[in-house]
């Protein structure tokens, strides 16, 4: 059974987890459909806080690792959604 797989990562440090979050996201963009990224910027603030919406296209061994490696970032919060198509 096929399924689509949508997860959300809370990044509470930007500044800190950017760079090992950006690295995970880069090894596993062949199964990455979608990315959409949040984070509030005004004149004066860039929130330290960001939130990054994927939508996996992979198998659901290569969904899992990639899930599994985020998960191994400090200052990630990993919640997912996944449709049985």
């Amino acid at each position: 059974m096929k399924e689509l797989r949508i997860i959300g990562l809370l990044i509470t440090d930007r500044i800190k987890e950017a760079g090992r979050t950006q690295q995970a996201l880069t090894k596993y963009a062949h199964v990455i459909k979608s990315r959409l990224g949040f984070h509030e910027v005004t004149e004066d603030v860039c929130s330290r806080i960001g939130i990054v919406i994927l939508q996996l296209a992979g198998s659901p061994e290569e969904c899992d690792r990639l899930e599994q490696e985020l998960g191994m970032i400090g200052g990630l919060e990993i919640q997912r959604m996944i449709f049985k198509l």
